[in-house]
Protein backbone atom coordinates (compact mmCIF):
# COMPACT_ATOMS: atom_id res chain seq x y z
CA UNK A 1 0.00 0.00 0.00
CA UNK A 2 1.10 3.33 -0.97
CA UNK A 3 0.28 6.16 1.75
CA UNK A 4 -0.43 9.93 -0.14
CA UNK A 5 0.56 12.89 1.63
CA UNK A 6 -1.90 14.82 0.23
CA UNK A 7 -5.30 16.09 2.15
CA UNK A 8 -6.42 18.42 -0.11
CA UNK A 9 -7.17 16.80 -3.36
CA UNK A 10 -8.73 18.22 -6.58
CA UNK A 11 -10.23 16.03 -9.70
CA UNK A 12 -11.06 16.86 -13.38
CA UNK A 13 -11.93 15.39 -16.15
CA UNK A 14 -14.69 16.13 -18.81
CA UNK A 15 -18.30 15.27 -18.08
CA UNK A 16 -19.16 11.28 -17.47
CA UNK A 17 -15.06 10.49 -16.35
CA UNK A 18 -15.82 9.45 -13.02
CA UNK A 19 -14.69 12.45 -10.96
CA UNK A 20 -17.02 12.39 -8.12
CA UNK A 21 -16.61 8.65 -8.17
CA UNK A 22 -13.46 8.51 -7.61
CA UNK A 23 -13.66 11.76 -5.35
CA UNK A 24 -15.89 10.26 -3.45
CA UNK A 25 -14.10 6.57 -2.87
CA UNK A 26 -10.82 8.46 -2.43
CA UNK A 27 -12.23 10.78 0.18
CA UNK A 28 -13.86 7.62 2.08
CA UNK A 29 -10.66 5.67 2.26
CA UNK A 30 -9.06 8.92 3.12
CA UNK A 31 -11.33 10.03 5.84
CA UNK A 32 -11.28 13.39 3.98
CA UNK A 33 -14.37 15.69 3.01
CA UNK A 34 -15.92 14.68 -0.39
CA UNK A 35 -17.28 18.06 -2.01
CA UNK A 36 -18.80 17.85 -5.28
CA UNK A 37 -18.62 20.76 -7.16
CA UNK A 38 -22.02 20.06 -8.96
CA UNK A 39 -23.83 19.77 -5.57
CA UNK A 40 -22.82 23.39 -4.83
CA UNK A 41 -23.39 24.87 -7.85
CA UNK A 42 -27.12 23.62 -8.75
CA UNK A 43 -30.22 24.91 -7.03
CA UNK A 44 -34.02 23.28 -7.85
CA UNK A 45 -34.86 23.32 -11.54
CA UNK A 46 -31.04 23.10 -12.56
CA UNK A 47 -30.46 26.75 -11.42
CA UNK A 48 -27.50 27.51 -11.50
CA UNK A 49 -26.00 28.97 -8.20
CA UNK A 50 -23.88 31.77 -9.85
CA UNK A 51 -20.22 32.46 -10.41
CA UNK A 52 -20.45 34.23 -6.76
CA UNK A 53 -22.49 32.34 -4.80
CA UNK A 54 -20.64 29.28 -5.83
CA UNK A 55 -17.29 30.59 -5.28
CA UNK A 56 -18.62 31.67 -1.85
CA UNK A 57 -20.13 28.13 -1.00
CA UNK A 58 -16.65 26.46 -2.09
CA UNK A 59 -14.93 29.26 -0.32
CA UNK A 60 -16.43 27.36 3.12
CA UNK A 61 -16.69 23.83 1.88
CA UNK A 62 -12.75 23.94 1.48
CA UNK A 63 -11.70 25.17 5.07
CA UNK A 64 -11.81 21.65 6.60
CA UNK A 65 -8.41 20.22 6.93
CA UNK A 66 -9.06 17.60 4.52
CA UNK A 67 -10.74 16.85 1.71
CA UNK A 68 -11.35 16.27 -1.94
CA UNK A 69 -12.96 17.97 -4.50
CA UNK A 70 -14.53 16.76 -7.19
CA UNK A 71 -15.35 19.10 -10.55
CA UNK A 72 -13.92 21.46 -13.25
CA UNK A 73 -15.84 24.63 -12.67
CA UNK A 74 -13.41 27.82 -14.26
CA UNK A 75 -14.96 30.19 -11.65
CA UNK A 76 -14.19 27.88 -8.24
CA UNK A 77 -10.47 26.88 -9.45
CA UNK A 78 -8.86 30.31 -7.76
CA UNK A 79 -10.09 28.37 -4.58
CA UNK A 80 -9.56 24.74 -4.59
CA UNK A 81 -6.32 24.89 -7.06
CA UNK A 82 -4.56 27.52 -4.55
CA UNK A 83 -5.40 25.44 -1.32
CA UNK A 84 -5.15 21.96 -2.95
CA UNK A 85 -2.30 19.78 -2.75
CA UNK A 86 -2.65 17.67 -5.80
CA UNK A 87 -4.71 17.42 -8.59
CA UNK A 88 -6.07 14.22 -9.63
CA UNK A 89 -6.62 14.26 -14.32
CA UNK A 90 -8.73 11.63 -15.60
CA UNK A 91 -7.77 12.29 -18.99
CA UNK A 92 -9.59 8.89 -20.85
CA UNK A 93 -10.01 8.55 -24.70
CA UNK A 94 -13.08 10.16 -25.67
CA UNK A 95 -14.95 6.66 -26.79
CA UNK A 96 -14.24 5.63 -22.98
CA UNK A 97 -15.92 8.65 -21.77
CA UNK A 98 -18.72 8.64 -24.15
CA UNK A 99 -19.47 5.03 -23.38
CA UNK A 100 -19.30 5.71 -19.50
CA UNK A 101 -21.74 8.69 -20.04
CA UNK A 102 -24.08 6.80 -21.88
CA UNK A 103 -24.43 4.35 -19.45
CA UNK A 104 -24.23 6.70 -16.63
CA UNK A 105 -27.62 8.90 -18.15
CA UNK A 106 -29.07 5.80 -19.16
CA UNK A 107 -29.22 4.40 -15.33
CA UNK A 108 -29.75 7.79 -13.83
CA UNK A 109 -33.24 8.37 -15.96
CA UNK A 110 -34.28 4.98 -16.15
CA UNK A 111 -34.06 4.87 -11.95
CA UNK A 112 -35.35 8.66 -11.75
CA UNK A 113 -32.14 8.98 -9.99
CA UNK A 114 -32.29 12.62 -8.02
CA UNK A 115 -29.03 13.99 -8.10
CA UNK A 116 -29.02 17.57 -6.21
CA UNK A 117 -31.99 19.48 -4.75
CA UNK A 118 -34.61 17.25 -6.48
CA UNK A 119 -32.82 17.54 -10.24
CA UNK A 120 -33.00 14.58 -12.33
CA UNK A 121 -31.73 14.44 -15.63
CA UNK A 122 -34.11 13.39 -18.50
CA UNK A 123 -34.13 11.62 -22.15
CA UNK A 124 -34.92 14.41 -23.83
CA UNK A 125 -32.73 16.70 -22.57
CA UNK A 126 -29.84 14.39 -23.13
CA UNK A 127 -31.05 13.63 -26.89
CA UNK A 128 -30.71 17.31 -27.71
CA UNK A 129 -27.20 17.43 -28.60
CA UNK A 130 -27.34 21.39 -29.90
CA UNK A 131 -28.35 22.46 -26.40
CA UNK A 132 -25.89 23.22 -23.95
CA UNK A 133 -28.23 21.34 -21.17
CA UNK A 134 -27.32 18.13 -22.86
CA UNK A 135 -24.30 16.85 -21.09
CA UNK A 136 -22.92 14.76 -24.46
CA UNK A 137 -23.53 18.16 -26.22
CA UNK A 138 -20.91 19.60 -22.81
CA UNK A 139 -18.51 16.54 -23.43
CA UNK A 140 -18.22 16.94 -27.32
CA UNK A 141 -17.04 20.75 -27.20
CA UNK A 142 -15.09 20.65 -23.94
CA UNK A 143 -12.97 17.29 -24.41
CA UNK A 144 -10.56 18.64 -26.47
CA UNK A 145 -10.22 22.18 -24.99
CA UNK A 146 -9.51 20.80 -21.67
CA UNK A 147 -7.16 18.12 -23.15
CA UNK A 148 -5.11 21.44 -24.31
CA UNK A 149 -6.13 23.60 -21.64
CA UNK A 150 -5.10 21.59 -18.84
CA UNK A 151 -1.28 21.08 -19.20
CA UNK A 152 -1.06 24.68 -19.37
CA UNK A 153 -2.92 25.64 -16.94
CA UNK A 154 -0.73 23.02 -14.60
CA UNK A 155 2.86 24.77 -16.06
CA UNK A 156 1.72 28.30 -14.36
CA UNK A 157 3.93 29.60 -11.71
CA UNK A 158 0.63 29.74 -9.30
CA UNK A 159 0.07 26.10 -9.57
CA UNK A 160 3.66 25.07 -9.51
CA UNK A 161 2.83 23.74 -5.91
CA UNK A 162 0.12 21.05 -6.79
CA UNK A 163 1.41 17.37 -7.64
CA UNK A 164 -0.59 16.17 -10.72
CA UNK A 165 -1.32 12.14 -10.83
CA UNK A 166 -2.35 12.15 -14.67
CA UNK A 167 -4.87 9.06 -15.30
CA UNK A 168 -4.84 8.05 -18.99
CA UNK A 169 -7.66 5.23 -18.45
CA UNK A 170 -9.85 3.70 -15.70
CA UNK A 171 -7.53 0.57 -15.21
CA UNK A 172 -5.15 2.70 -13.90
CA UNK A 173 -6.55 5.17 -11.70
CA UNK A 174 -8.46 2.13 -9.86
CA UNK A 175 -4.88 0.26 -9.70
CA UNK A 176 -3.90 3.39 -7.80
CA UNK A 177 -7.02 3.87 -5.74
CA UNK A 178 -6.67 0.01 -4.72
CA UNK A 179 -3.13 0.66 -3.74
CA UNK A 180 -3.67 4.09 -1.77
CA UNK A 181 -3.95 4.61 1.95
Amino acid sequence: METIPYKKIVVIGTTGSGKSTLAERLANKLGLDFIELDALNWGPNWTPAGGEVLRARVEAATRSPGWVVAGNYSATRPVTWSRADAIIWLDYSLWVIFWRLVRRTWQRIVYKEELWNGNRENVWTQLKLWSEDSLFHWLFITYWRRKWEYPQLFAMPEHAHLYIFHFTNPKQAQTWLNKTV
